[in-house]
């Protein structure tokens, strides 16, 4: 019936397995599916997948299997001939796993995890699986907020994967041999100082909306659940191999992660501040495992994978050993997240030779004001000496990424974003006419901000839905320059992101109302459906609002406050009152910020 129904689908590739560099096993003790709720294009390209996909295979007692988020017609046939989700490399059902475990990347991706449950004929809420349902577990960054997905899950895992999941698997292999109960391994599972289970912890509400209080149930429980997290990068596992898709997927490519953590404190990237420290891969690590790497794979790029490349200690020496190494077979090295003021015209002349490809700075902002605001610690002038950097090496294309709706944003920083772009023209045209036969391109592109957990803004309040609509019709009707594209993302759904992102546990019932009413892959714009979410809002009688555009005060308990990532909450309220004030944070390599993260005891802490 299977074979049959894939001849009806978009795509059959994305449902039957058989990839290069596959695992293949015979029965094992814990079958594991590794879940990513979306489609199969945007999950193969994960490289946590990658990792944990042969971290969890490398044991001989595991299987770990794949499960893709099918996309609307491949749900629709597999409902309608009653075919549950079922894992890519076996094509058996994964409501007979004992773990489906879900990488939480993306908050608008929540609604397509009920509905996998769904499929797989697991019952959605926690409450009502018994001894035979597999254990749901959850990791990745949204997880830091682990409360809006809290009746659904069983377990959440609060860090880096390498670090416990041997010990969390022998322990079950341990328990299930000795026939334990789903209850009991629960509570063992709270030794393990990442794990967090939400049924043991109690929540209650002030009369306001507010959290009042957020307590454990049980003596096992502890108050704070600390993230986990990898200490020695060069020592850490990393697959020899990846796996290679039979179709083409979003990014297609050998990934080297370079290293872990960003020194910037950017006050409205969640990423730089759950990842601290800064670890980082010695370079000869990393050209030892570009090898094994290409060698198994055949991919024609690989990409160096870190939140700002740039600030790698050993960059130029890596990427020249690269160069070295590939550029005579073709193989492209792509060089993401460079930093304006410290780019490479040298460098950059020599990738080029490979594969040209549009220049990509973020600004962030329109203005100096507001780049202190948020910390960016760029100028203009470092903006436009590399904009012309780039010109004089043959670049005519750059992208430039900014946000719309920052705290403290006022129309005339909305303005600085099109006088930016159009000194950037002005500087290509600075360049005399016969050593620029092609005209310039540039695409500024404007996302809307979204307060997240664990950041200085985590406070703050979101601008509402009508309000970014003004900000970037302002910005559009201004950019008068032909050469310049504009295009800004839908407000409504950064909206939805923001109340998904800062949710408590009641938002699990406004999640659970939107997939009844149809809601799935809504980061996807011809998928998302405003209106079924404000519906669901209304019917379980909560305010979005309330969530996306309210702004907090400094005592207000947090749903995530149970969380410790490092960094002090101390450290983050310095971190706002001085965006208000405008002051910039040197970055961690500059002068040490106190945030609390030397308590790992590893990385730039102590460099």
């Amino acid at each position: 019936m299977l074979d049959e129904i894939l001849l009806r689908v978009e795509k059959p590739a994305r449902y039957i397995g058989n990839e290069i560099n596959m695992v293949v096993k015979d029965k094992c003790d814990i079958n594991f599916a590794f879940c990513f709720p979306d489609v199969y294009e945007v999950g193969m390209s994960h490289l946590g997948l990658q990792i944990l996909y042969y971290f969890l295979n490398r044991r001989s007692d595991t299987y770990c299997q794949r499960v893709f988020a099918p996309w609307i017609d491949m749900e629709a046939q597999m409902r309608s001939h009653n075919i549950p989700l079922y894992a890519l490399e076996t094509g058996d059902p994964i409501k007979n796993f004992d773990f489906v475990g879900f990488t939480l990347q993306y908050e608008m991706c929540y609604t397509n995890i009920i509905n996998m449950l769904d499929l797989a004929g697991i019952p959605v809420y926690a409450r009502d699986r018994g001894e035979d349902d597999p254990i749901v577990i959850g990791g990745g960054p949204c997880a830091y907020n682990p409360e809006p997905l809290a009746d659904f899950f069983d377990i959440f895992y609060i860090g880096e994967g390498e670090v416990y999941y041997d010990e969390f698997l022998d322990m079950y292999k341990q328990h299930k041999k000795s026939g334990g109960s789903r209850h009991d391994f629960l509570k063992k599972a709270m030794s393990i100082p990442c794990m967090y289970v939400p049924e043991f912890y109690d929540v209650t509400y002030n009369a306001d909306g507010t959290l009042a209080s957020f307590k454990p149930n049980c003596p096992e429980a502890p108050p704070k659940i600390k993230k986990a997290i990898v200490k020695d990068m060069d020592s850490v596992f990393y697959p020899d191999k990846q796996l290679v898709p039979l179709i083409e997927v979003v990014h297609d490519r050998v990934t080297l992660e370079v290293f872990r953590g960003c020194i910037r404190g950017c006050r409205f990237c969640q990423a730089g501040y759950i990842y601290r420290p800064v670890r980082e891969k010695n370079a000869q690590t990393l050209i030892d495992c570009s090898r094994s790497l290409v060698a198994n794979s055949g991919h024609e790029e690989i990409s160096l994978s870190s939140l700002s490349t740039s600030d790698y200690r050993q960059f130029k020496e890596l990427a020249n050993r690269l160069l070295e190494l590939y550029s005579k077979d073709k193989i492209n090295i792509s060089l993401p997240s460079l930093r304006i003021d410290a780019f490479s015209l040298e460098l950059m002349q020599r990738v080029q030779e490979v594969r040209k490809s549009s220049l990509t700075f973020a600004p962030e902002a329109g203005t100096q004001r507001l780049r202190n605001v948020i910390n960016k610690g760029l100028t203009e002038e470092d903006i436009l000496n590399g904009s012309a950097l780039a010109f004089s090496g043959g670049r005519n294309r750059v992208k430039l990424y900014f946000m719309c709706g920052l705290p403290t944003e006022t129309d005339e920083d909305l303005m600085g974003i099109v006088d930016l772009a159009n000194k950037i023209v002005d500087k290509y045209h600075e360049i005399p006419k016969e050593e620029r036969p092609r005209p310039i391109s540039v695409v500024a592109s404007t996302a809307c901000f979204v307060p997240k957990p664990f950041t200085p803004f985590q406070w703050s309040a979101q601008a509402t839905v009508s309000e970014f609509m003004r900000k970037t019709k302002l910005v559009k009707t201004s950019m008068t320059k032909k050469q310049v594209k504009y295009t800004y993302h839908e407000p409504e759904t950064s909206s939805m992101e923001a109340v998904l992102a800062r949710g408590d546990r009641r938002i699990c019932d406004v999640i659970f109302r939107a997939w009844q009413l149809g809601a799935k892959f809504d980061g996807w714009t011809e998928h998302f459906k405003y209106e079924l979410w404000l519906k669901a809002f209304d019917e379980t009688g909560l305010s979005k609002d309330f969530y996306a555009c309210r702004e907090r005060s400094y005592d207000e308990i947090l749903p995530w406050d149970h969380i410790s990532i490092g960094v002090s909450k101390k450290f983050f309220i310095n971190e706002a009152e001085k965006a208000k004030a405008g002051e910039v944070t040197p970055n961690c390599r500059a002068e040490c910020g106190m945030c609390g993260a030397k308590a790992f005891g590893c990385g730039v802490c102590y460099e």
